[in-house]
């Protein structure tokens, strides 16, 4: 069931280097041909003639001689086969791997912000790697274990029902028991291989959490609770890898048993025969290589079944996410986007994470094209929830969101998207350089539009004194700069997009009282001509605003310009008060 499901993922990339594919398995099985059963073959009829008592060699010669031309014509056309299939198979698998990394890639970030939101970043990044590499030990394992076994065995049995019929008849008998047998095992050790698997995935997100994180485990010193919690993880997974291992060992020494108690009874039968003058010397020799390289094709498919089994658990993982079915999706006929004025509409919105409480109950907001609209209320009262709705980072539980009377849902995410400029509490930069994350909005800005970009958010002073210039790179999650440089590439980022919504969540909270009035002056610039809601916790940032909205349990309990909501002595004029007097800020 799980291959089936696999296939059905990887198949169609499969199909694209259809020639390649199919040809690797005509040339590998021209190789085993050759190199298994002909030249062997041969080699039993050279022993056969040279066996011959009282041979005179001079009759002979010529026979002989043609017998080794043979086989050295197999040789070749063994090497020829091989050097063929070789190409094939690294020209097939290096552009399906590359195939299925992008289609990996494109599954993954089709899914919701919010389904990465709940799972370790290390971990989908694990899963996704090793899907990619659990392909190529699939394939190899098909050609080179399965395949070319089928077709070693297959060449065998033909060369031993007409040599041997006898011992053709035993071996046979002996390999299907031997399939059976081991084909249990497999069944039985994949549910370890998962077991494994997922442990394995549990080592990696612990590590890429603690990583990412590194500057809060070496602020609280909690290094020796880490190694300990890291510890648990490792134990859990060495418990369920050495259940596979060991189970592992036993289908080992089975195998070992049963290709000696075969051996014993087909080197019986062909001494019998020897004996009794119905088996030729060469046919006892075809025998025996025949037998060893049958043997040693069962080891490794013994092996290469575990190895084949332990990619399908690899592979399961992240074609289990593949088939989640992601929680926004786009309109299966969008509409064109009309999104070019900024009104904005929230009609009787209610929301929910979850299973939770209600964050957002009937909710009804108006913001008209080029108001500016500050959005303040405590932690909880539903701001950062509704530039998420807005945004779709999350759905509405009922209601609808408008932009210029055109329901948000009946567009698609990247079109909603593209008429929104969003500058984050946290800024969001790459480990690239200063231009790519400035620009990253706006891929073919010129440089000028760059540079004019970053003085207007105050960042090309800084980017001038660094020794690569904008060509420095910024380390993962922008490490390499301050706060307030990295929130200033960010603003600049946005400096270069042109969309009639601008929403700023505490997009001042990082820069110092300087750097933020230089900020303010360019926002004021940036703000011309576009709706606008910032989120803020200082009051002092969205004093000039058209309106004040304040939240509570999301609901709207206060709104009003600056001074009005002053008047009225509300909420809004009890957080001045504690913010001017020096409590909160």
């Amino acid at each position: 069931m799980f291959v089936k499901k696999i296939f059905q993922h990887i198949w169609p990339r499969i199909m694209k280097y259809k020639w390649s594919f199919f040809l690797t398995f005509v040339f590998y099985a021209f190789r085993v041909l050759f190199d298994s059963v002909l030249k062997t073959l041969y080699f039993k009829k050279i022993i056969d003639v040279l066996s011959i008592p009282g041979i005179n060699k001079a009759a002979f010669s010529t026979v002989l001689i043609h017998l080794v031309i043979i086989n050295i014509l197999i040789l070749v056309g063994g090497y020829v086969f091989s050097r063929l299939g070789s190409w094939c198979i690294v020209y097939f698998q290096n552009n399906v791997m590359r195939e299925l990394a992008d289609y990996s890639f494109g599954k993954m970030i089709n899914h919701s912000y919010n389904f990465f939101s709940n799972r370790f970043t290390g971990s989908l990044v694990t899963k996704s790697r090793r899907f990619v590499r659990a392909f190529e030990v699939m394939h190899d394992t098909l050609i080179f274990n399965f395949w070319m076994t089928f077709i070693t065995l297959l060449g065998i049995f033909v060369v031993l029902f007409i040599q041997a019929p006898t011992i053709a008849i035993v071996f046979f008998v002996w390999v299907i028991l031997y399939l059976i047998i081991i084909s249990f095992f497999i069944r039985r050790r994949m549910r370890y291989d998962i077991i494994k698997a997922e442990a394995d995935s549990r080592v990696g997100g612990r590590l890429a959490d603690v990583f990412s994180n590194i500057f809060a485990l070496k602020v609280f010193s909690a290094k020796e609770r880490e190694k300990t919690s890291f510890g648990k993880v490792t134990e859990n997974e060495q418990y369920h890898r050495g259940n596979s291992w060991y189970f592992g060992n036993k289908q080992d020494a089975l195998q070992a048993g049963l290709m000696t108690a075969v051996q014993a009874v087909v080197l019986y039968i062909i001494i019998k025969f020897w004996l009794a003058g119905t088996m030729s010397t060469g046919t006892v020799v075809l025998i025996q290589i025949y037998m060893v390289s049958v043997f040693d094709r069962l080891w490794d498919l013994g092996k290469a079944l575990t190895r084949f089994m332990e990619s399908v658990a690899d592979m399961k993982e992240v074609i289990d996410i593949f088939e989640i079915q992601p929680d926004i999706l786009d309109p299966q006929n969008p509409e064109k986007s009309k999104m070019t004025l900024g009104n904005i509409e929230f009609d009787n919105i209610n929301f929910r994470y979850g299973s939770g409480n209600k964050v957002l109950s009937n909710f009804n907001l108006k913001i008209s094209a080029g108001e500016k609209v500050g959005l303040i209320g405590h932690s909880g009262a539903g701001k950062s929830t509704i530039t998420k709705l807005l945004l779709r980072f999350v759905d509405v539980s009922s209601g609808s969101i408008k932009i210029d009377n055109q329901d948000i849902r009946n567009v698609t995410q990247d079109d909603l998207r593209n008429a929104i400029s969003y500058v984050p509490q946290e800024p969001m930069l790459f480990h690239r350089t200063i231009s790519e994350n400035i620009t990253y909005g706006k891929p073919d800005a010129t440089e000028e539009e760059i540079i004019s970009a970053a003085r207007r958010a105050h960042a090309h002073e800084f980017i001038s004194t660094l020794q690569n210039g904008y060509d420095t790179l910024v380390g993962e999650r922008g490490v390499k700069l301050s706060g307030g440089e990295r929130q200033r590439i960010a603003i600049a980022r946005v400096m270069l997009t042109h969309t009639p919504i601008l929403i700023l969540d505490e997009a001042t909270s990082s820069l110092d009282s300087v750097s933020e009035s230089y900020i303010q002056d360019a926002f004021n610039e940036l703000m011309k001509g576009k709706t606008t809601i910032i989120i803020a916790h200082r009051l002092s940032t969205i004093q000039k605003m058209d309106r004040i909205i304040v939240l509570d349990n999301g609901h709207i309990v206060e709104e009003g310009t600056h001074k009005e909501l002053l008047k009225k002595g509300g909420i809004y004029a009890d957080l001045w008060d504690h913010q001017t007097g020096g409590f909160l800020d």
